[in-house]
Order: structure tokens, then C-alpha cells, then sequence
């Protein structure tokens, strides 16, 4: 039986490459109520999987998204979609290729369209190639087999483009990683992960326990166990603390104006932990944005791609 809407409820259609990974990842987020998969905006009536993917019908595998806007507003829930997806890929998510793998925004609500597309003119803002999601009005929609259904659920093996650590960036909304206390914090932390975390400190360059370590894997909050970084995103920059050129993603990062010392600087805290962490510099790798996140070992803990 599908879900029948409520007055605060509203809908949006969005595809991310593979509908199985996608439809987890956004079912995960807080404030998304219902989640479907389907095929959508393309040029044939009732299509199957297989026509699909064999037949050039021009749909894209699509997640009817139903979430409560009094919980999360739309340009929120866009920018975690974001997160999930490469937005300057053409036609092509991680390992699948073809255009039944495009990513797109597609609306039934007119006045949508401004909020997608002030959401689509910031992501521009953080990538040098060219933003390939389409969005469009929903020209029709069809549901996807039972056996597509919550596929990753019935199947939890089963293939996925999505990384783990992208999935807990939605777990993150429904608040898995609560702020601790300082006496809580006190009890789990050494001496130096508390003064770095909740007083600011800075550890010693080079005398610390991951500015040389680059086994794959992600770098989360000590605080509270939230991802924060991953492995691929760092580089060895001299600076003798570990660096990143971002975050997993923006939203998990508080910046704040940092002038202590006489400088001025933009000190980066973790959003729901509220852990001190280091700071951001502009003057990192151009060919990764430029930016460098210098970051104290000791407001981290490191866990292997292997766990």
C-alpha cells in the first residue's frame, strides 16, 4: 500500500545513478518519510528493468522521495543528495554507465524549481567542471518492480555505488552522533584530546599520530564517532598535522572567525559534536580545490577501509 501524503508531506524525484544505493541512502535521511523506486522522464509507457537498460527508452532510474518539510526543507535535503552523487558526471554513477544512470532533479511543484536551482548554483560554486544534473518538471514516472524495492534491505550484500562513509553522512541526521558532556568527555578522552576538542589546544607538528598516515580508510570525530574526513581527500602537506583538501561534506564542518594570537584565521569545528578541530587554509592543492583543512591528530580517530 503506498503511503498516502500528509498536508506537510511533498514529493521530489530524484535520480543518482543505481536506484538501489540511492533509494537507501535518502531513505536513511531524517525527515524523509517514504521512498520509491521507479523510472522516470523518458520516452515509453510501463517500462521494465530490462527495457531500461537495453532499450533506449530514455528513462533514468529515479527515487520518489516523500519528506516532511517541517523537518527538512528542500535545499537541505538537495545538498545531501549532493553528497551522494558525483554532480559533474555525464551519464555515469561510480561503476554504471548510461544515460539511465544520469543524475536529475525532477519536480511536480512549480515552485520548486527556484529553490533546485539556487541549490544547483552553489554546488557550482565548489566544482571546476561543469554541474551535469538535470532538472526538469517530471514528465511521468513508473514504478519499479517489487523485487527493486528496498533492494538493499532484502539483499544487504547486494551491489551498491554508494560508500559506507556516504551513508553515514545520512545517518548523521537523525542525530546517531549526539554531543557529549564535558564530564562524559572526560572520562573517554586522554588529557591532549580533550584540551584540543573543548579548549582549543594545538597539538605538536610532526608529533602526532596521523599527519604521516595514509592507509585507506576515514577519519571521524573523537567526540562522537561522526565521520569527518576521508583517506582520499588527504595529502602529505608538510605542515607536519594531517591534512584534507574537505570534508566527506560541507555540512558535518562548522567555519568560524578565529583572530586569538593576533591573526586572523577560520577555525573548523565539527558540526554536531562541536570538537574543536584545526583550521582551513587557502593554500592547498589547486588541482584539489585549493584548499587545506590542517587538522589536530588528536581531535580524530582513524578506522581502516578493512573495518
Amino acid at each position: 500500500m503506498e503511503k498516502k501524503e500528509k498536508d506537510m508531506d511533498k514529493t521530489i524525484y530524484l535520480a543518482g545513478g543505481c536506484f538501489w544505493g540511492t533509494e537507501k541512502y535518502l531513505s536513511l535521511i531524517k525527515g524523509v518519510v517514504f521512498t520509491e523506486v521507479g523510472y522516470a522522464n523518458g520516452n515509453t509507457v510501463n517500462p521494465t528493468y530490462e527495457d531500461v537498460c537495453r532499450k533506449r527508452t530514455g528513462h533514468a532510474e529515479t527515487v520518489k522521495v516523500t519528506y516532511n518539510n517541517e523537518e527538512i526543507s528542500l535545499t537541505k535535503l538537495l545538498n545531501l543528495f549532493f553528497a551522494s552523487i558525483d554532480p559533474t558526471a555525464v551519464n555515469r554513477q561510480g561503476n554504471d554507465i548510461g544515460s539511465q544512470y544520469r543524475s536529475g532533479i525532477y519536480f511536480t511543484d512549480e515552485s520548486d524549481k527556484e529553490i533546485i536551482q539556487d541549490a544547483i548554483k552553489e554546488l557550482s560554486k565548489i566544482y571546476k567542471d561543469p554541474i551535469a544534473v538535470e532538472v526538469l518538471n517530471l514528465k511521468n514516472y513508473y514504478k519499479a518492480e517489487d523485487y527493486h524495492q528496498k533492494y538493499l534491505e532484502k539483499n544487504p550484500g547486494g551491489y551498491c555505488h554508494i560508500g559506507n562513509s556516504t551513508f553515514d553522512i545520512a545517518r548523521a541526521t537523525k542525530n546517531e552522533y549526539p554531543q557529549k558532556s564535558k564530564e562524559e568527555l572526560k572520562k573517554i578522552l586522554t588529557p591532549l584530546q580533550y584540551d584540543v576538542t573543548k579548549n582549543n589546544a594545538t597539538e605538536p607538528p610532526y608529533r602526532n599520530e596521523y599527519f604521516d598516515n595514509f592507509e585507506e580508510g576515514i577519519y571521524v570525530d573523537i567526540t562522537t564517532g561522526e565521520p569527518l574526513f576521508s583517506s582520499e581527500d588527504k595529502f602529505d602537506s608538510g605542515c607536519g598535522w594531517p591534512a584534507f583538501s574537505k570534508p566527506i561534506d560541507n555540512n558535518l564542518i562548522k567555519r568560524v572567525t578565529d583572530k586569538s594570537h593576533g591573526m586572523n584565521r577560520i577555525e573548523v569545528r565539527s558540526s554536531n559534536g562541536d570538537a574543536h578541530l584545526g583550521h582551513v587554509f587557502s593554500d592547498g592543492p589547486k588541482e584539489k580545490g585549493g584548499l587545506r583543512y590542517c587538522i589536530n591528530s588528536a581531535s580524530l580517530k582513524f578506522i581502516p577501509k578493512n573495518k
